[in-house]
């Protein structure tokens, strides 16, 4: 736990979140940012993100006070495409670093939090130069810390983790607190979703989804399991992501239905009986919050094998059943998930599981936090 003293907020008072490039990322920004300025209207927050993330469409959609820097990440693969993009990199960090020092000149920080991504290094980096003191809150949503967090843990004068880290020379700076979520991601209601998607109430449902872009493993996982579902007592709920609808918005049937994307994350997952995902560190606390039972396929590809690691917290607390994508058998997943579902003794031990490491009140947590950053900064 870390040691903190009391300092007020005051009316005036500036704050950088600088985080995306994914919804990992972003999303636990926003949050962090929407409690703030509960507590405090007149804290006044600038966001930081990129040109090419995720957040370039959602901060002026929620008409949030932002800077889109021109970085992305290191791309890496050998194309030629990743070879160019990685030969102007310099470029566009020195265009950002302007852009940075323009607004840090002009808004005058007094607090620099940073959620991971490769937009969120460089605004930290420059909080760390100036002349006067800026302090740095992190916030890091993995079992394994990203390299923004490994980065700048020994300049942070907190760390706040979704996931135990054990990491001795930052045990003074770390508290645990679980990961931002939606504030409202405990309260769906089963009739809306039911309703929706005309689903039966009387039968049990599986919630299928690869994040909010969907995933094309998963995705083409489940089709060759989909049509054995037509016919039993099971029905799925099955979100796809954008890119990836077209191509199976033909298995649609009275069982099993098929969407692009969801709304309201909320109501499905109070429909679902058993969720088949990846596991991201803000769905796993989505999932856990709501103490759903779920089946997970780690993302294979992610940095430092964090979707992994993140999903062995969930198995090992017996809350998941747990494929790697190199062992996934179609027979074994369609058995599995059928298994499940007609076995409520099972379930019901998941869920229990699941509830005990939710933390549906991290982002209030992470914000009393916040307004106790160490007196002595």
């Amino acid at each position: 736990m870390a040691k903190t003293g009391v300092i007020l907020i005051l009316d005036n008072y500036n704050i950088i979140i600088a985080g995306g490039g994914t919804g990992g990322h972003l999303f636990p920004a926003i949050a962090i940012g929407e409690e703030i300025k509960e507590r405090i209207p007149q804290a006044q927050i600038h966001f930081i993100g990129s040109d090419f993330g995720l957040e370039a469409k959602v901060f002026p959609v929620k008409d949030l006070l932002h800077t889109l820097l021109p970085i992305r990440g290191l791309q890496r693969g050998f194309s030629y495409d990743s070879l160019i993009k990685n030969l102007i990199l310099p470029f566009r960090i020195i265009s950002s670093l302007l852009k940075i020092r323009t607004l840090f000149k002009d808004f005058r920080p007094e607090l620099v939090i940073g959620t991971g991504g490769y937009a969120s290094a460089l605004p930290l980096l420059m909080a760390t130069m100036q002349k006067t003191s800026i302090p740095i809150i992190l916030q890091e949503q993995n079992s394994f810390p990203g390299i923004t967090t490994r980065w700048f843990a020994n300049k942070a004068n907190l760390i706040c983790i979704a996931f135990k880290i054990n990491d001795k020379s930052l045990k003074r700076k770390i508290v645990l607190t679980g990961n931002p979520i939606r504030n409202n991601i405990v309260l769906g209601e089963k009739s809306l979703a039911l309703k929706e998607y005309n689903l039966d109430e009387r039968k049990k449902t599986v919630f299928v989804f690869g994040g909010s872009q969907g995933s094309v493993f998963l995705n083409k996982s489940m089709e060759k399991i989909i049509n054995r579902f037509n016919g039993i007592s099971v029905q799925i709920l099955w979100q796809t992501g954008d890119n990836e609808y077209n191509n199976y918005k033909k298995y649609m049937s009275d069982s099993i239905k098929v969407t692009p994307f969801i709304n309201d994350m909320a109501s499905a997952y109070a429909l679902s009986d058993l969720v088949v995902c990846r596991s991201g560190a803000l769905t796993l606390s989505e999932v856990t919050a709501c103490g759903k039972p779920s089946i997970l396929i780690p993302f294979a590809a992610a940095a430092g094998n964090h979707q992994l690691k993140n999903a062995k917290i969930l198995y090992d607390t017996g809350a998941s059943i747990l494929f790697e994508e190199k062992d996934l058998n179609h027979d074994n997943l369609f058995n599995k998930i059928n298994h499940l579902v007609n076995n409520k003794v099972k379930l019901d031990e998941m869920s229990s599981a699941s509830k005990t490491l939710g933390k549906p009140n991290a982002t209030k947590i992470i914000v009393d936090h916040i307004m106790e950053i160490n007196s002595n900064v």
